[in-house]
């Protein structure tokens, strides 16, 4: 039979209050107590009842993570960051993805497991700020990631998408570029990733006082390899001139990379590439991508913070914070200025 509360006690000669004091880590216990609960626990192989132990307390240490797609390296990269951040607080993760549909996004929202957590980080996609009510209605803390809510009811943490863009279209601008395709554009999209990005591209050029060319924007409808593939070959075939590229995202980069190279392109010589994200695979590319790192690992531990901080503050009123991290520019060789 499982080994109970009551075994621990005896074995360690304590009360089960103080067995209690020490699973819940109660600060006021005498360490040499609270070494003999702790190896009472070891030897017994006792687990404690953590459903009854959320009932009391009425926690969980459980945050939800929702996120569109962990087919996206930056949203599976996204996780794996957040997971570790929670860790280290005594948080688990649990990851709930609802793809590109509005209608599933809103379900996810409402689901029951939504309320069974202590709080949820959110990746909006689908919403606006048209939806702030079903934000605002979250029966649990929630902060905001992403770029189509701000100023919204919740805290948001997000990432430099405009300036970050800016850079590296700036960057290409920079190496004598001129002719720079921007991939991954959302025709009529006004806030959103895509958009953010498509004018800190256009900003970039009109600073260096070129003109923007709208045969240069290249729609690219969901950002995997596959469809960044499939523009490049559309673009190539339309005999578009060009001599750079700034990808609004790194899939999408390594998709038109590997078109370019079997049209028999050079990268960089004939064509620089830039990406968006710095997911893992950009350091093992042939050759390797230039990107920017929008700053995932501080979006994580930030927006694990700020969750637990309003956790830990239950229902008292704050005001929502709107956090944007800082970004860098990562020089590879698909632009011809590899960093040491």
């Amino acid at each position: 039979m499982a080994a109970t509360m009551h075994d621990v006690s005896r074995l360690a000669g304590v009360s089960i209050k103080t067995v209690s004091n020490v699973i819940n880590d109660y600060p006021y216990v005498r360490e040499e107590t609270r070494q003999r609960v702790l190896d009472a626990i070891a030897t017994l192989g006792y687990t404690p009842n953590l459903s009854a132990r959320s009932l009391r307390s009425g926690r969980t240490n459980v945050i939800s993570l929702m996120i569109p797609d962990l087919r996206n390296a930056y949203f599976a990269e996204l996780a794996d960051s957040v997971m570790r951040a929670a860790a280290e607080r005594g948080l688990s993760v649990l990851i709930e993805q609802f793809g590109d549909e509005r209608d599933r996004e809103i379900d996810v929202l409402r689901q029951p497991r939504s309320q069974m957590v202590d709080g949820v980080l959110y990746s909006v996609l689908a919403l606006d700020q048209s939806d702030v009510d079903i934000i605002a209605g979250m029966p649990v803390p929630v902060v905001l990631l992403g770029e189509r809510i701000f100023n919204g009811p919740r805290d948001h943490v997000t990432m430099r998408n405009g300036e970050g863009a800016r850079a590296a279209t700036e960057h290409l601008l920079g190496l004598g570029r001129r002719r720079i395709v921007a991939l991954g554009a959302h025709p009529g999209e006004v806030i959103g990733s895509a958009a953010l990005r498509l004018e800190g591209y256009r900003e970039a050029l009109a600073a260096a006082g070129l003109p923007f060319d709208e045969e240069l924007v290249v729609p690219v409808g969901s950002w995997h390899r596959r469809n960044g593939a499939d523009a490049m070959r559309g673009l190539l075939a339309r005999g578009v001139r060009f001599d750079a590229l700034v990808a609004f995202n790194d899939a999408i980069a390594l998709g038109a990379l590997r078109v370019l190279q079997e049209a028999g392109l050079r990268v960089p010589e004939d064509v620089a590439v830039v990406g968006f994200d710095d997911i893992d695979e950009t350091q093992y590319s042939m050759p390797t991508l230039s990107t920017i790192d929008p700053g995932r690992e501080e979006i994580a531990r930030t927006a694990v913070d700020l969750l637990v901080r309003r956790i830990e503050g239950g229902s008292a009123p704050f005001t929502p914070e709107e956090i944007l991290v800082p970004y860098r520019l990562i020089p590879r060789e698909s632009s011809g200025s590899a960093a040491g």
